[in-house]
């Protein structure tokens, strides 16, 4: 039967043979037998018997004693060699008991050993010994006997060959009437015996064929009876010292085990020693071997004094056990005729009784096998189980209303009930091994109850249960601690150690759980599930009383008891609970446990809170919210490995009870709080606020993992977000001041850590921006240690944030670029010295100065500080796009975005950006001597504050700046724009004024407008306005930032370039270029003179390389300053500026500015282009710098130098030389496409989506809406502020620009090229004019666009005719 099977099995057949008795049925509420105890005198006494036999069996201790040389005595032998299988194999067995495999030679090897004198045991050393055993080995080694061996394994075969070959070794050379050897021969054979039964031993023979072992020791014996010991055996004649046993004393002193009954029953030696010699002459050897006789023999019979079959729940189980006893009872009368030779002849048949009329148990009948019945017919209950009040170990034999015979057993050492005195023992070895010392059972006491088990022949099954029912005893009477209590349910459960000597008790080393419970007894088994019962029911009692006290700061702990009931009760298929049971104890406990947590916030709230509400404050709220936490978070650890207890999660329940209450109170006491300090007009410190959150949020992320169903009682977020933006207020207002004295503390050197190192890249920046960005970053980072958990909060934080950025980095750029400007502004020594000199003496050095066409340039020594601005500017752009990651820039504007919907949408802008970018001018008044100017513009509002300023560009009438500014206004704005001719010495002379209104209602659609504003003197200026609206957009802030940044760094890096601009213009001018063709004038003179040639030699390659020699020099003597310094990026920078400057120069040396007027300018000689694009061709390679051995470039790469311009410049000389009429051709060709290129964008433009998506700038198919005279192409996308948003679009921009400007094709550097053909003024006026005509029809179909789509317009959008020359808007 299996175990699993056990707890529902109902053994109906065996209800039946104890309750029905002659035909009637037994009541089952008079199935009750009285109980009798057994006593503590009956309990020492049955304990005194086995200790004394256990005293009585032991070995007997040798001692050596002289004697004197006895006389010889006749030695007897043995007769025959029946007479030895007689003993060997008995009379009645079937069988002979067959040997292990591979004994053959494990035996031939311990001989060998014999022969060779390497046998450890005594007495084999002996010459006659080893003769006789050399005889016998060889007989043993022939192969014919090895094979029946091999194949009968009989030991018998091994006797006798081995006797009769000691009998032919020992006769050898004797006379046939000499029988001196033959008690050799037997002395020979035992010590054979012997060494068969050592190799049993060895092989594991003593557990396995017990009864083979006890055979062959009860055979040496007989062989030795009259011969001494083998062990004294020298071969010496010498026997003076003889080994005799030590005779017994019966004193309590030389007997452990009575000892150890002695403290146990708590009785003196003294009382001990008179029960012991009260009883010597009855509990003796002979005694106990007639228990077992007996015992043996009502086994056989079934009779009673044994287990017996009904006891038993399947016939196997009982028949399984009892042929395993007998090899147990064999080694048991082996122990006694060991110490007791002469009781091998006793016989005690005749003190047997009759046999009785019906056979009877161990157990007591009735009242076993009435509660039994009792359990398994209960409908209600699916396990066998007893009354609590009855006392298994308390069955008795004695009920006179039982049915039983009159023949009991008769034992001196078996009690009539061995279990219930088992049991009774147990209790006083364990209250006693309790009492001293932490183990339930110690040694000694084990040993005494192994010592009573083999003597009674309790099985092992049976003494754990035994063991278990005493320990739950103890265990409910509080007399175990639970630690305890689990070490007895591993006792049982652990297989036991192999003892030294065999165990007489069968499957001794096995653990009770191995034990299949169908072999168990019905009443162990019903034992032990009273006891999983009564032990569950104790443990959940103490369960609920520790779990009451779970919530104080030290409660007892539950994990010896949880660790009972999971590892040892519920996992036990021997126990059942009712689900309904379970789900009642499941809710009691939970209910308990709210009272407590109810109780235990109380507390809390009694111990953080004044009573005084005008005591309150937010740090009272933080105290409270941290106690509850930690109160949460300490139930949370002590029960992470197990969350629940009995189906209730003490956690759960806790946060469950004391949170909506805690959550409720905290708003209250907060709105208090504030209410208070608002009528006191106080602030509540940022600290106390910010603590408050944190330890909300922490409340509340709690609250959602335990309670996931239940919302939070209140928002945290808007409850407090005011503590934020006050926060982010106060570092709004101290952003200036900080970047302000974070500058006025920087001295602007590079970081090295010794001054004589080269300072790397990350070192070239100073503490001023390191200082700024780590305020920046650490803001930011607080606002994420909030852990805001409003995202759309959040996102107006970052927003803030970044306005504030925005400022600091615009306030940043604005002093350091003040301090760039003056150190780069300041006089050289040539200029301080002009300064010094007088009126006459500068008047002289103007006549030199315009005599001399070649204006000598001095390098200009450039200051490190400027530089390290330089690369503060370039690696603050850098931080600044690590920051907008950090910050999450789109994510938040896109928050904002779904939040707020149509509603940011329509609203109107407070503030307006516009962009004014100086493009060029035209036909400026000439203010120098040499019929040039050296214009630079400044633009001033209304009240006469600058605005801006460009660079000088000098010799120039037409220049272009291409320098671009923002002003922020709130209305409309009259600017200035005034052109100054830059002198080198005195003041700088008026070229000419204009004005225009910047007004946002004239710029109501975005859309970006050129203006030609005509001086109040001669020419005409070119400004390019855009507008944007001023938005509090994260993602307008960082573009703002960016914006800051990138002019900032454009306009230092033009400052850079524009102290070495005049050098390039002076190289690369039309002076220089005549001067190397002419070889100078006075030098062609005189060659002509005398070689009478009609033409200049031509340039060589050697004169065109070295005409630019000392630009290249200048460049490479500045450079090395710069790279001291600059960093590679900021370097690169200059340098491809510096290119842009170059190829400017290239330009104006080949065509005139674009204008629809005819140019002075003449076109270029065949000779004179072949040296300009030579001479582009060495600027190129320069620039580039590509090592010729490893191919690396050092310089500017080459599609970084292959800008737009290049490709023009490339391209012209495909036309340059081309006749007027093919220009014009062309011309018209590439208008005509231009013109239908821009009639299907419009058409798109009608039919495809609006681009009134985003009013704040302007649309992304739109750009100038009146350029400059030049090709009638697209009108492209005027530059919104959104494209600066971080690094990545910027360079987008940037690269779409340059292919938007490769791909588009354009006849400008026709139109130009014409300029030189006065022949072209008429065809240069009609483009003028087809210009305008289609600037103003694509004006218009914007405006009905933008009428069709805007959301809302807060004037007119700006209209067509108003774009003549000189005009401005008119406003309605």
């Amino acid at each position: 039967m299996s175990f699993a099977s056990r707890a529902s099995y109902n053994p109906n057949r065996r209800l039946g043979s104890v309750q029905s008795v002659d035909g009637v049925q037994r009541n089952r509420a008079g199935s009750k037998a009285r109980q009798v105890a057994v006593g503590r005198d009956e309990a020492y006494s049955y304990a005194l018997r086995v200790a004394l036999l256990h005293y009585l069996l032991q070995p007997r201790k040798k001692r050596k004693e002289y004697v004197n040389a006895p006389k010889p005595v006749a030695r007897t032998h043995t007769t025959s060699v029946g007479d030895l299988m007689k003993e060997l194999v008995p009379t009645g067995s079937s069988s002979s008991i067959k040997l292990p495999h591979g004994f053959r030679h494990s035996l031939e090897k311990r001989m060998s050993g014999v022969l060779q004198g390497i046998e450890k045991l005594p007495g084999y050393n002996d010459p006659p010994v080893k003769r006789t055993f050399a005889e016998a080995y060889t007989a043993f080694t022939a192969k014919d006997f090895q094979k029946s061996i091999d194949k009968d394994r009989k030991v018998e075969g091994l006797i006798l060959i081995f006797y009769s070959n000691a009998s032919k070794a020992q006769s050898r050379g004797k006379a046939p009437d000499d029988h001196s050897w033959k008690p050799l021969v037997d002395r020979h054979l035992a010590m054979f015996i012997r060494l068969l039964t050592s190799i049993l031993k060895d092989t594991g023979g003593e557990r396995d064929r017990p009864e083979l072992v006890a055979r062959l020791t009860t055979l040496e014996k007989k062989l030795l009876t009259n011969d001494q010991n083998l062990f004294l055996d020298t071969g010496q004649n010498d026997h003076s010292f003889v080994e005799t046993d030590i005779p017994l004393t019966y004193d309590v002193k030389d007997m452990q085990m009575v000892q150890v009954v002695a403290r146990m029953f708590d009785v003196p030696h003294s009382q001990v020693q008179t029960d012991l010699d009260a009883n010597i002459s009855t509990w003796t050897e002979e005694a106990a071997l007639k228990d077992f006789k007996t015992y043996q023999f009502r086994l056989s019979s079934n009779m009673a004094g044994t287990l017996r079959r009904q006891d038993f729940d399947v016939d196997e189980a009982f028949e399984e056990w009892k042929h395993k006893e007998g090899p147990h009872l064999a080694k048991i009368f082996a122990e006694i005729l060991t110490v007791r030779p002469d009781l091998r002849k006793s016989s005690t048949s005749g003190n047997e009784k009759a046999l009785p009329a019906r056979p009877q148990s161990w157990y007591g009948e009735d009242q076993s096998y009435a509660d039994i019945g009792k359990m398994l017919s209960s409908p209600e209950s699916g396990a066998l189980g007893f009354d609590q009040s009855v006392s298994l170990g308390s069955l008795s034999l004695e009920d006179s209303s039982s049915i039983r015979s009159v023949d009991e057993p008769n034992y001196t050492f078996i009690p009539p009930d061995p279990r219930a005195v088992y049991k009774a023992i147990l209790q006083h070895t364990m209250a006693y091994d309790l009492a001293h010392s932490e183990a339930p059972l110690s040694e000694e006491s084990a040993d005494l109850h192994v010592e009573l088990s083999a003597m009674w022949r309790i099985p092992q099954f049976s003494r754990s249960v035994v063991f278990l029912e005493v320990a739950t005893r103890k265990f409910l009477d509080q007399e175990m601690p639970p630690e305890q209590f689990y070490e007895c349910f591993d006792l049982i459960k652990s297989p036991m150690s192999e003892p030294k000597k065999p165990s007489l008790i069968q499957m001794y080393t096995t653990a009770l759980s191995d034990i299949d419970p169908s072999r168990w007894t019905l009443t162990d088994f019903a034992g032990y599930q009273q006891c999983l019962r009564d032990a569950h029911e104790a443990l959940l009692r103490d369960l609920f009383s520790i779990m009451m006290r779970c919530y104080e700061e030290k409660p007892p702990t539950v994990g010896v008891v949880m660790a009972i009931l999971n590892d040892h009760i519920y996992p036990d298929p021997a126990f059942s609970q009712r689900s309904e049971d379970a789900r009642a104890y499941s809710q009691t406990l939970e209910n308990g446990l709210r009272k407590q947590a109810t109780l235990a916030y109380r507390k809390i709230l009694d111990t953080k809170i004044p009573p005084s509400q005008e005591e309150w404050e937010f740090g009272h709220v933080v105290d409270l919210g941290k106690a509850v936490v930690s109160l949460a978070e300490r139930i949370k650890k002590r029960y992470r490995k197990n969350p629940e207890i009995k189906g209730v999660s003490p956690f759960k329940v806790l946060v469950e009870s004391i949170f909506p209450s805690f959550e409720e109170d905290a708003l209250d006491l907060i709105k208090r709080v504030l209410d208070v300090a608002k009528q006191r007009d106080e602030e509540i410190d940022l600290k106390d606020g910010f603590a408050l959150y944190k330890e909300l949020v922490e409340i509340r992320k709690i609250h959602v993992e335990s309670l996931p169903g239940k919302p939070f009682a209140f928002d945290i977020e808007n409850l407090l977000d005011g503590f934020v933006w006050r926060w982010i207020k106060n570092a709004e207002e101290r952003m200036k001041a900080f970047v302000e004295e974070a500058i006025k503390q920087d001295q602007f050197k590079v970081r090295t850590h010794k001054p004589d190192d080269i300072p790397t890249d990350a070192e070239r920046h100073s503490v001023s921006i390191l200082d700024t960005f780590a305020l920046f970053n650490q803001t930011v980072d607080q606002i994420f240690r909030f852990e805001w958990g409003d995202e759309v909060h959040h996102a107006r934080f970052m927003t803030a944030l970044a306005k504030g950025f925005a400022t600091g980095i615009g306030r940043y750029c604005e002093v350091v670029e003040q301090q760039f400007s003056r150190e780069m502004d300041r006089q050289t020594a040539q200029e301080a010295l002009a300064a010094s000199k007088t009126t006459q003496e500068k008047f002289l050095q103007y006549a030199k100065d315009t005599w001399n066409t070649k204006e000598r340039i001095e390098p200009f020594q450039f200051m490190p500080e400027s530089f390290v601005k330089f690369n503060n500017v370039e690696w603050a752009m850098q931080e600044l796009d690590k920051l907008g990651k950090t910050m999450d820039v789109d994510r938040c504007a896109e928050i904002i975005r779904q939040t707020d919907g149509a509603k940011q949408a329509i609203k109107k802008p407070a503030k307006y950006m516009f962009t004014i970018k100086i493009v060029e001018a035209e036909d400026l008044k000439a203010c120098d001597p040499n019929g040039f100017s050296d214009p630079y513009v400044v633009l001033c509002d209304e009240y006469q504050k600058r605005l801006a300023k460009t660079r000088v560009i000098s010799k120039n009438l037409s220049p272009r700046w291409d320098e671009s500014i923002d002003i922020t206004v709130s209305g409309a704005l009259n600017i200035i724009a005034t052109i100054w001719d830059y002198d080198t010495f005195g003041d700088h002379d008026f070229v000419g004024r204009t004005s225009l209104k910047l007004d946002p209602i004239h710029f109501g659609d975005y859309l970006p407008r050129e203006f030609w504003l005509d001086l109040d003197t001669q020419g005409r200026l070119l400004l390019r306005v855009s507008m944007e609206g001023e938005r509090d957009d994260i993602q307008f802030h960082f573009a703002k930032a960016f914006r800051h940044l990138k002019r900032t760094e454009r306009d230092m890096v033009r400052k850079i370039t524009d102290k070495l601009t005049p050098h390039i213009n002076a190289s690369l001018s039309p002076e220089a270029l005549r001067s190397l063709l002419n070889r100078g004038l006075a030098a062609s003179m005189v060659s002509l003179w005398k070689k009478r040639q009609s033409n200049a030699p031509p340039a060589t390659a050697a004169d065109i390389q070295n005409a630019l020699q000392p630009l290249f020099d200048y460049f490479n003597d500045n450079f090395a300053i710069m790279k001291q310094t600059l960093t590679d990026a900021t370097l690169q920078h200059v340098m491809t500026r510096l290119w842009k400057e170059v190829l400017i120069a290239i330009e104006s040396l080949l065509v005139p500015p674009l204008s629809d007027k005819p140019s002075t300018q003449k076109s270029l000689t065949q000779a004179e282009m072949d040296v300009v694009y030579r001479w582009l061709e060495m600027l190129f390679a320069f620039f580039n710098a590509k090592d010729a051995a490893t191919g690396e470039v050092l310089g500017v790469p080459a599609d970084k130098l292959k800008s737009p311009k290049w490709h023009e410049i490339a391209s012209l000389n495909f036309f340059y030389f081309d006749s007027t009429e093919n220009l014009i051709r062309t011309s018209e060709r590439m208008a005509a496409a231009n013109v239908q290129r821009a009639q299907q964008q419009q058409q798109a433009l009608r039919g495809g989506a609006s681009f009134a998506n985003n009013r704040l700038s302007a649309p992304p198919t739109f750009g100038a809406s009146h350029s400059a005279f030049g090709s009638l192409g697209t009108i492209r996308r005027g530059k919104s502020i959104l494209v600066n948003t971080n690094l990545g679009t910027m360079r987008r921009a940037k690269e779409e620009k340059r292919k938007e400007a490769q791909a588009d094709p354009s006849d400008d550097m026709i139109l130009r090229i014409l300029r030189m053909r006065p022949e072209a003024a008429g065809y240069l006026k009609d483009r003028q004019r087809q210009k305008e005509r289609m600037a103003a029809s694509q004006m218009a179909q914007m405006i009905v666009s933008q009428s069709v789509n805007q959301t809302y317009n807060a004037g007119p959008a700006f209209g067509g005719a108003l774009y003549g020359r000189g005009n401005l808007p008119n406003r309605r």
